[in-house]
């Protein structure tokens, strides 16, 4: 599976997949269960690179204590929105909102795509950002519910 960026907006950022045919309804499934799960994740403020306690103490964790203040003073990284999953023959594209989220989510999502890409559905690239210009993305309609904000 390839990965591509383009022009990067985390306020405003499509991700596209692109897949070796066009996906059976088992195999949108097993994408969006994906997606709706890094999302929910990120929503609840999960890919806070601030606050990575355990990584950040290596191998050895036996007896780690837990530094809860230093997690309360963390400022807060949640996602912010997710559109709904679109299907135009082999590509897929969705909408996001990543709000203050850090970049580490991206890494997890791309390690996840690798491996369903390997088990479940074969995924030809993954692209982050931009426009595809034979699949216009319709910005005068796109999520006016968002607009008021």
């Amino acid at each position: 599976m390839e990965v591509k960026f383009r022009e990067f907006n985390p306020f405003d950022l499509w991700i596209w997949l692109e897949f070796e045919n066009a996906p059976s309804d088992m195999e949108k499934q097993y994408v969006e269960e994906l997606f709706n799960s890094w999302f929910y994740i990120g929503k609840l403020g999960g890919f806070n690179a601030e606050n990575l306690q355990i990584q950040e103490r290596g191998v050895d964790i036996s007896y780690l204590e837990y530094d809860e203040e230093y997690a309360d003073n963390a400022m807060m990284a949640p996602m912010h929105n997710m559109g709904e999953f679109e299907y135009l023959g082999n590509w897929a594209r969705c909408w996001f909102d990543l709000g203050t989220s850090d970049l580490i989510a991206l890494d997890i999502l791309i390690n996840s795509l690798r491996e369903l890409s390997k088990d479940y559905v074969a995924i030809k690239q993954v692209i982050f950002g931009g426009e595809n210009e034979d699949w216009k993305v319709d910005r005068k309609n796109e999520y006016a519910e968002f607009d008021s904000y």
